[in-house]
């Protein structure tokens, strides 16, 4: 009995000795360079976030930051590399909302479980996209636009760099009672050259690149997907004011690999949470037309869920296929 009590403690004992060792390792984190997995091209909405919050973290941790950018698929690239990665704290993925909540219902496959393969960590921004049009559109509004549309059936494009744009533009296909077509392409930057040059007659962008090509009157925004106008453009007025009902927000996170220890989780979620709230983080954030978020992993978890199951009822009243 006195053998037996022994190895009842063996457990225990093992059980103390990695959490020590967890603490340990936290308290060490970061003691090496960091990957940072933005899963687009370079010049879009994920990669001027990611190199944001990389040069913070940098600052603030003394251990280089690197952006990574794999933009192909959609984003899936992106996404895979990020749910393979080892789950120590070393590698990050700056996650967009389409990503986690839209992509199961567009695609019958995918090469990650978005609430297996990912542990959140926080939402950095939320905001509204913008619908943009080329100036050689004579459309001055959201309702002169639909006009056109519905005089030319088909005859208008859009352009679409995943899933998230896809769907908000489908939406408002769907809900004004006309037919646009998409357009592909590998990323924003090609998206807005093709819009400016008027290969594309409409795009539903990230304001993070919408703003400056809006006040430098290389494109005319016509509407704004959220429910209420942006200070960064504030003449331009929600979409719902000629389709009520209609809303899309568009929204980044940071996450990591499924099975990353506890308290890295909580050191990464505690640090990330300071950066973003940090007054010239929200300030920089306000001026791109993104309200800065920083929410705990539990809250981040809750959201995805729930806009996972929005999304999917969405993608089924629309038709879309999935692919």
């Amino acid at each position: 009995m006195k053998h037996a009590s022994h190895l009842l403690l063996i457990p225990v004992l093992l059980s103390a000795a990695s959490g020590v060792a967890a603490a340990d390792a936290a308290a060490d984190y970061p003691n090496r360079p960091i990957r940072f997995v933005a899963p687009f091209v370079a010049g879009g909405p994920s990669d001027m976030l990611s190199r944001l919050l990389g040069q913070k973290m940098s600052d603030k941790w003394g251990q280089s930051v690197v952006v990574d950018n794999r933009g192909s698929a959609g984003g899936l690239v992106g996404f895979e590399i990020g749910a393979k990665a080892p789950p120590d704290g070393y590698t990050l993925l700056l996650a967009n909302g389409a990503g986690l909540t839209i992509n199961p219902s567009v695609y019958l496959k995918l090469p990650y479980d978005p609430q297996r393969d990912f542990q959140p960590i926080t939402q950095v921004t939320s905001g509204a996209y913008f619908m943009v049009i080329p100036p050689s559109v004579p459309a001055k509004s959201v309702s002169e636009f639909i006009a056109l549309a519905k005089a030319k059936p088909g005859a208008l494009n859009f352009a679409a760099t995943g899933t998230n744009n896809l769907l908000a533009a489908e939406q408002f296909n769907y809900m004004a009672g006309i037919k646009t077509v998409a357009v592909n392409y590998k990323g924003t930057g090609q998206a807005v050259t093709a819009v400016m040059g008027g290969e594309v007659q409409m795009f539903i962008m990230s304001p993070l690149v919408a703003i400056p090509q809006v006040k430098g009157g290389k494109l005319r925004a016509i509407g704004i997907t959220g429910l209420k106008r942006s200070p960064a453009l504030p003449d331009v007025p929600p979409i719902a004011d000629t389709l009520p009902g209609y809303e899309n927000i568009t929204w980044h996170s940071v996450i990591v690999p499924a099975k990353t220890p506890k308290a890295i989780v909580a050191k990464l979620s505690r640090e990330l949470m300071g950066i973003i709230k940090a007054p010239d983080v929200q300030e920089r954030f306000a001026t791109q037309g993104l309200d800065a978020v920083g929410s705990t992993p539990e809250v981040l978890a809750a959201l995805i869920k729930q806009e996972t199951a929005m999304y999917a009822k969405l993608v089924k009243q629309i038709g879309l296929k999935p692919q």
